[in-house]
């Protein structure tokens, strides 16, 4: 007799897993081991944005027309399960529906609200903004529940709407007890730095040149003729003198990982007693550093490097635009005494002596930079040209005007020391064998760059370029490419796409280039108040020139996962800082609905267009508002089309359009095309 065969799986199907990311329309995309998946808004499964899922495919193995920006269709499956929860508490606007309060998440990606007893927290006004934990998760039959743990604040407050970010990104904004009296007990002591070894510099001329709103300065930068060649020394605050390994303010620091410059206020990531007073190298201050100095010859080339604990005592401290009057001045041959004023000296007796010895300083850091910037291009390096925005707030919190912050002589001037100066402590760490936390930056994928080709061969340009070279990644065909397109109607479009194939710099403890800037060995060194890496590397480098400290190897075996840490803690500072200027310059353009306004299209979509404005407010023309004919999306060529018309739309085009709402609660402005 013939036996039946068991439909009874012996061992259990294997799904896939991945981070679910959900979109603005509700529905989500999973990057797994097998691919990319499209999950439908209905096949969630009270799922949350950042959640690691369990998801299976559809049975018919469906593909869906909407695609994750790059082009090709999905597959679609549906979640099984959440293996992992991104969010146990949630930030929300909290209404009252008795016996109830119902928080509505401030995150419009999250779907659910969030239901709670108003008997446990019977007081909270309506349209409070709260934090809730979340006690039972979504589900098909179930709504979400939780309790509120903070009242933060009123909605209308100037504050809460930062007060939202910093609470949405859980950022640290308190030390603890031990970290504050370790801060109080610091003191520089520079007797004892001369005692303990350090090098004396105070009679080097040195000075600062930072943003006008800089409140910390870890940098500092010389430069004096040595022969026919010149030493540059770049300064860093010495922060590892004060905050050791596993110290009460290193353990705040590290888990902050990095300073967090919001729109109207930073929240750093040491107490303020060090960030803004004992490191920080203020002008006429006697402080502690550790120096780099380079030998640089007549072409720019580093020669002989040496690095060194010193104690110097800062001459000026200039802002970017005074430094940038300096170099003007120098460029139009100024008449004596003709220089900026508003520049802090050491000695108001000889501020006349001070600005000479300035403008020489500056006029031939200058030209270093400008030498330096030219060797790493010729290496392979790569430039952007990109635009920084800040919203400058009036004492009330309110909303003045929006400051663009471009590339300048005097910002370059900064830059190229900084990068010379990580880069020599990168290399002197890598050639002694002495362990690291390395910047590094790989080279954009092959399929992200040949995604390029079809709209970069509409350019006769693009003829003179490799294309075979420029797909394989090669910098000096990418970097061809940036070149030829400058000062061209389509520079936009192409600045753009090619910055978005670019992959992120990430912190490692294992060596490997850094791509964009064609450097074999970099490290960030420069800014030890700001960012917990550069701490670390000066650990490692205090370590390799005066031994190693009793908890060395701890900290070696911590580099992993530091690094890790690090890399998603810049993330999310970055994000956090980028919201809170969205929301203020939304805040700012109230004032100016109705009115007609020049934008260069920055995305397309199924939905319409995305479209950022000269201040850099960047909204949405919905498809609706582009006309009554259908338009067809082309992803390879980012091109939206009219059926009828043959309308075009396409990244980087400008085009005049209105602008009709501007909602602070989503951060979403929406224009429409004017006629």
């Amino acid at each position: 007799m013939s036996r039946k065969r068991s439909h009874t799986r012996r061992t259990p199907r294997s799904n896939p897993r991945g981070r679910l990311d959900v979109r603005r329309g509700g529905y989500g995309f999973v990057q797994t081991a097998e691919g990319e998946f499209f999950i439908p808004r209905k096949k969630m499964r009270g799922a949350f944005p950042g959640d690691v899922v369990e998801i299976a495919p559809t049975s018919d193995g469906a593909r869906y027309g909407r695609t994750s920006g790059k082009g090709e269709r999905k597959r679609v499956a549906r979640v099984v399960r959440v293996v992992e929860r991104a969010h146990d508490e949630l930030v929300g606007y909290f209404h009252r529906a008795e016996p109830f309060g119902v928080v509505e998440p401030v995150d419009p990606l999250i779907q659910h609200d969030i239901f709670t007893q108003l008997s446990e927290f019977p007081g909270i006004p309506d349209g409070a903004v709260v934090r809730v934990a979340i006690t039972t998760w979504p589900d098909r039959n179930t709504a979400a529940t939780g309790r509120v743990i903070e009242v933060i604040g009123d909605e209308d407050d100037e504050r809460v709407a930062i007060d939202l970010i910093v609470a949405r990104h859980k950022l640290e904004t308190s030390f603890s007890a031990e970290a504050l009296a370790w801060a109080e007990a610091c003191e520089v002591d520079g007797e004892g730095a001369l005692a303990e070894g350090y090098r004396d510099l105070r009679n080097r001329f040195i000075f600062t040149i930072d943003p006008v709103d800089a409140r910390d300065f870890d940098d500092a930068v010389s430069v004096e003729p040595v022969g026919d060649r010149w030493r540059v020394g770049v300064h860093i605050a010495d922060v590892s003198h004060y905050v050791p390994w596993a110290s009460p303010v290193d353990m705040d620091a590290r888990k902050r990982a990095t300073s967090t410059y919001l729109v109207d206020r930073v929240i750093p990531m040491l107490p303020e007693k060090l960030s803004n007073d004992v490191c920080s190298l203020c002008p006429g201050e006697v402080r502690r550093t550790m120096t780099v100095d380079m030998i640089v010859n007549a072409r720019g080339e580093v020669g002989e490097v040496e690095a060194y604990p010193a104690l110097i005592c800062s001459n000026a401290r200039l802002t970017y635009d005074e430094a940038q009057a300096f170099l003007d001045a120098a460029t139009m041959q100024p008449e004596p005494g003709r220089l900026p004023q508003r520049q802090t000296f050491t000695s108001k007796a000889n501020v006349q002596s001070e600005q000479d010895e300035l403008e020489r300083r500056i006029c031939r850091l200058s030209r270093i930079a400008k030498q330096r910037d030219a060797l790493r291009k010729q290496a392979g390096g790569l430039d952007f040209d990109t635009v920084e925005a800040r919203v400058r707030l009036d004492d009330e919190g309110h909303p003045i005007d929006v400051d663009l912050r471009e590339k300048t002589d005097a910002t370059q001037l900064i830059e190229e020391a900084m990068i010379m100066a990580n880069e020599a402590v990168a290399r002197m760490l890598r050639d002694a064998g002495f362990p690291c936390l390395y910047r590094v930056h790989e080279k954009p994928a092959h399929d992200s760059l040949e995604g390029l080709v079809p709209v970069l061969q509409e350019f006769d340009w693009f003829k003179r370029v490799d294309a075979a070279a420029f797909m394989a990644g090669n910098p000096h065909a990418v970097g061809a490419v940036l070149d030829a397109c400058k000062d061209r109607p389509e520079a936009a479009l192409v600045t753009t796409l090619v910055l978005r194939s670019m992959k992120r710099a990430v912190y490692s403890p294992n060596l490997s280039e850094h791509y964009g800037l064609a450097s074999a060995a970099y490290a960030h060194f420069t800014s030890p108040i700001r960012r917990y890496p550069d701490l670390v590397v000066h650990r490692m480098l205090r370590a390799q020139l005066t031994g190693r400290p009793e908890k060395f190897d701890q900290e070696v075996s911590s580099l992993p996962w530091l690094a890790e840490h690090s890399s998603e803690m810049e993330r999310t500072a970055e994000q956090a800082a980028r919201e809170s200027q969205e929301v203020k310059i939304i805040e700012l353009m109230e004032e100016r609905i109705g009115e007609t306004l020049s934008a260069l299209v920055s995305g397309v979509a199924t939905f319409g267009l995305f479209v950022r404005l000269d201040n850099t407010a960047e909204g949405v023309v919905e498809m609706a508002d582009l006309g009554h004919e259908y338009f067809i999306l082309d992803p390879a060529r980012h091109m939206l089309t009219g059926s009828e018309t043959g309308k075009q739309f396409r990244l980087g085009r400008r085009i005049a359009v209105r602008l009709v709402e501007a909602d602070r609660r989503t951060r979403q402005l929406r224009f429409r095309l004017t006629k």
